[in-house]
């Protein structure tokens, strides 16, 4: 054993640097006006994103990790993956089992991972994940996550790349919880484009039945109070306006203070969770509005998977604007 001085040394060598987190790694802050982000190392997460001080989103600290996948990057599948077992051609994918109460894998692989820093600056972070094959993703894809706050709000460009020999299956969402500014969440103001969603099953696993939400307690396509509504719902039939982007929004009930969340085209769908089902202190605390570009379980049903031949990339945006 070393002596104490020499163990004291190699202890302190392990401390974070001083913009670094124990549970997350690097912090990767970014500003513009009165609009204030961080981005973490692990999972390119989006780990707190205020205005004048109010917080847009639902975060966590700079000491914790991202419960109930809070800001989290979702790839390369979003939501449930059943068994963790699909097949894609002549490849067979089995994914370790991290929801094991309803045997899913869930949320992808890239949440938990560092993320290479590529471009840094006052109003911009820019990070890089390459995923080498594994059992639970045998393919070679490469992510880059843009965030970048403007007049216009935050901007969240994405790009994944086939870098392998082989043609690969992909999906991608994000995580973010929007923050009410009114307490309890029951009277906050929910607005959501989807016009159908997806049945799911007891395990969170759509069934293949699609149903249309007119008139019933899924239907947010007109501003409403989110009341004693339980979300975790998967949406689609998205609307979209002449500038092709689906808008969904979070509001008091005099509209005064406000969030809307934007997708491009390249997300179809789009989850929506109260967080009924996480650790009672933290349930209903704020709604995650979840861009995805495939529903749930889209390795195993092909539905809305992208699929990319080697040197393709695929391309999409979200963003979010506050007042």
């Amino acid at each position: 054993m070393p002596p104490p001085s020499t163990r004291r040394q190699a202890e302190g060598s392990h401390r974070p640097r001083p913009s670094e987190s124990w549970s997350t790694g690097a912090q990767w802050e970014i500003a513009h006006g009165a609009q204030r982000a961080v981005v973490t190392e692990v999972g390119a997460t989006l780990r707190r994103y205020s205005l004048d001080g109010r917080p847009v989103v639902w975060g966590f600290g700079e000491d914790e990790w991202a419960k109930g996948g809070r800001g989290q990057v979702l790839a390369p599948w979003p939501n449930r993956l059943g068994d963790g077992r699909y097949r894609f051609g002549q490849v067979e994918g089995r994914a370790a089992l991290d929801e094991p109460e309803r045997s899913n894998a869930i949320h992808g692989l890239v949440r938990w991972l560092p993320w290479r820093l590529e471009a840094k600056a006052q109003n911009l972070v820019a990070a890089r994940c390459r995923l080498f094959p594994t059992p639970g993703y045998p393919f070679s894809l490469e992510l880059r996550v843009e965030y970048r706050l403007g007049r216009d709000g935050l901007t969240v460009t994405s790009t994944a790349s086939n870098v392998g020999r082989e043609t690969l299956p992909f999906g991608l969402g994000f995580h973010p919880y929007l923050q009410p500014a009114v307490e309890p969440l029951d009277l906050a103001f929910l607005e959501l484009p989807a016009h159908e969603r997806l049945v799911l099953d007891e395990r969170g696993l759509p069934t293949g039945e699609v149903r249309g939400v007119q008139g019933t307690e899924l239907d947010f396509t007109r501003r409403r109070p989110i009341g004693p509504t339980q979300l975790d719902t998967a949406f689609t039939g998205l609307g979209r306006g002449r500038d092709r982007l689906a808008w969904a929004e979070l509001s008091d009930p005099a509209g005064a203070a406000s969030t809307r969340l934007w997708m491009d085209e390249g997300f179809g769908y789009l989850m929506c969770y109260t967080g009924d089902t996480l650790a009672p202190q933290e349930r209903r605390r704020a709604v995650a509005i979840e861009p995805m570009t495939c529903p749930p379980d889209a390795l195993r049903s092909g539905r809305g998977l992208i699929i990319l031949e080697p040197g393709q990339r695929w391309e999409g945006a979200w963003g979010m604007v506050a007042r």
